[in-house]
């Protein structure tokens, strides 16, 4: 059985329906507003002590009028390697994309995946980069890294508590 998320909205309100039902209320609305959308799915995470907490994000950008997001906030006790975290970053991201997909199409809200991902060698993270952009752009999505991904590394980083 599927687990069910506790998803958010910025202000803290907790969502009460399942997100595909609250994604597809929130597209209706929005295109009924006239609101052409973009949706970017991202995931940060941090670690402190023992714990591993990841914040996954759905950001839905209304052109040329600001935007809003959706949080998901997780913690593991898992101990993992930089390159192990930051796959499981992407895992988590595409996991939301996946079960979303469908509703996005439906309404034609073009979307994509943000790895927090430094396209920069120097950086440990970069360790992951090609298996990250594999995995997204594999699974048929749109693929950003650092600095183009502002939904992982400034949103979602931002949420992680």
């Amino acid at each position: 059985m599927e687990q069910v998320k506790q998803w958010r909205k910025l202000n803290g309100q907790r969502v009460t329906v399942p997100i595909a039902e609250e994604v597809s209320r929130v597209l209706m609305q929005e295109r009924e507003a006239g609101h052409e959308l973009k949706v970017c799915i991202g995931t940060d995470s941090q670690v402190k002590g023992r714990e591993t907490e990841f914040a996954t994000v759905i950001v839905f950008i209304r052109k040329g009028k600001g935007g809003f997001m959706y949080i998901h906030n997780e913690t593991t006790r898992q101990r993992m390697s930089i390159k192990e975290r930051m796959l499981t970053e992407v895992g988590k991201s595409i996991e939301v994309a996946y079960n979303l997909c469908n509703i996005f199409s439906r309404y034609g809200v073009d979307m994509e995946v943000h790895a927090d991902i430094n396209t920069n060698p120097g950086f440990k993270s970069n360790d992951a980069l090609k298996e990250a952009m594999g995995y997204i752009t594999g699974m048929g999505f749109a693929f950003r890294a650092k600095p183009e991904a502002f939904a992982s590394s400034s949103c979602a980083n931002k949420v992680v508590q």
